[in-house]
């Protein structure tokens, strides 16, 4: 009995003694994002199904507060040349760590996986791929991408004589249902119902901007933002505000808990607002829309990527890519796509059996997913970052009446004249 104890014993020591070896062998990678919320809480389990489906590889996530926070973290992390393995980052980002030199060339990892083809390439949408390539390189990869979308209140245009199921297509037609859709019905001069409301977006004029037939920089990389078609957009919104009256102007969550409330009928943002208000009760038909439209119907894509930084440790960077080589599949981009209303970042996925059933629930939603196909991207150089941040305060003093749209927007591009020229002279130093 003793002696069978005795092995008993030996056994587990050994068994121990292997498990604890296999754990060792495990590459652990760090991934820096700024995701939190439902957002958070769907990559957070995806993470979770991959490092148990992953067995020599371990993600562990270290959440950060916001993007601007994200931001000064990872600079102050690559000064003091402790980065993480992944990190999610805007294209103006990419450009100063490329320039750094810590970023894994993403070509490179693929041209050393057997199990990555150029199918694999071909599938991702092409305003990604463009998005994240850098003088002809791949130095980051599409992870949560957006763009903008309509939510309506099916029950307020029924109400208002308005067919439920078409929501405007054209600048012309949205104005005139924002007018339709704006009721007083006390005649004390406040309406009691808005067409809409307005937050001020930089992201919301781009795509305007864009619409118009205009560009945030010309061929040789100038400011565009005062072209006639900048001021044309700008003027699209401040008419709707000061002349019109049927758009009210709202700060932060102000214009989605409206929406929510029913005091606007229509509502404007990203793609992925739904999952946010999906976290309150929605006591209303609600239907979804892509962006009207004017010349053009380009819609600007936003959101992240995610880039993978040097470390001198090949298994962790390969261990890195294969994190992200699994969370673009296919299946798992459609998943997230389904999930949060990000979207996919792969043309297959539009038919996964996931998106499939996502679209039979909510058809509507193909109108927004077809955005993908004409949709642009912002500048990549680090000067947009800032000049960006900047465009905010333009916009509100045109929106608030304070300047006329061309005043506004002549200010700006000065200003961003001014960024790119102090990018230069520092690049320069």
């Amino acid at each position: 009995m003793r002696k069978l104890f005795i092995l008993a014993i030996t056994i587990f020591v050994l068994l121990a003694g292997c498990k604890s070896a296999l754990q060792s062998e495990k590459v652990k990678i760090t991934f820096w994002h700024g995701l939190s919320g439902p957002l958070g809480d769907t990559l957070n389990e995806m993470i979770r199904e991959f490092n148990r489906t992953h067995k020599n590889v371990e993600v562990i996530t270290n959440p950060i507060s916001s993007y601007t926070a994200l931001s000064q973290k990872l600079m102050a992390s690559i000064q003091a040349k402790k980065q993480p393995d992944i990190a999610q980052v805007f294209e103006s980002w990419t450009s100063k760590y490329i320039e750094a030199g810590v970023l894994c060339n993403f070509e490179e990892l693929m041209r050393a996986d057997t199990t990555w083809t150029k199918e694999d390439l071909e599938d991702i949408y092409p305003v990604f791929l463009k998005s994240n390539t850098f003088n002809d390189t791949i130095y980051s990869f599409p992870f949560n991408k957006s763009v903008r979308a309509y939510f309506y209140n099916k029950d307020a245009f029924y109400r208002a004589g308005l067919d439920p199921n078409h929501f405007p297509a054209t600048w012309n037609e949205f104005r005139l249902y924002c007018r339709k859709l704006t009721t007083d019905t006390n005649n004390d001069g406040i309406p009691e119902t808005y067409g809409t409301n307005f937050n001020v977006n930089e992201w919301q004029f781009i795509n305007l901007l864009y619409q118009a037939g205009g560009a945030i920089l010309d061929e040789l990389g100038n400011p565009q933002l005062n072209s006639p078609q900048g001021i044309e957009a700008l003027t699209f919104i401040t008419d709707l505000l000061n002349k019109d009256k049927t758009v009210y102007l709202v700060r932060e969550f102000e214009g989605q808990n409206d929406f929510l409330a029913g005091i606007a009928a229509m509502y404007e943002g990203s793609s992925v607002s739904i999952t946010h208000m999906r976290q309150q009760p929605i006591n209303f038909n609600i239907g979804y829309a892509p962006l009207p439209t004017y010349r053009t119907n380009k819609s600007a894509v936003s959101g992240t990527n995610i880039v993978i930084f040097k470390s001198g440790d090949k298994k962790r960077e390969q261990a890195a890519w294969e994190f992200i080589k699994w969370f673009t599949d296919t299946n798992q981009t459609a998943r997230w796509s389904a999930d949060t209303c990000y979207m996919p970042v792969r043309k297959s996925a539009m038919q996964s059996a996931i998106l499939k059933n996502f679209l039979k629930d909510y058809p509507q939603f193909q109108g927004i997913y077809n955005q993908l196909e004409t949709a642009v991207f912002e500048p990549q150089i680090p000067a947009w970052f800032k000049a960006r941040l900047e465009l905010k305060g333009y916009l509100e003093k045109a929106m608030r009446g304070i300047s006329t749209p061309k005043e506004a927007l002549d200010e700006m591009n000065e200003k961003f004249k001014s960024i790119i020229y102090e990018e230069q002279y520092i690049k320069n130093l």
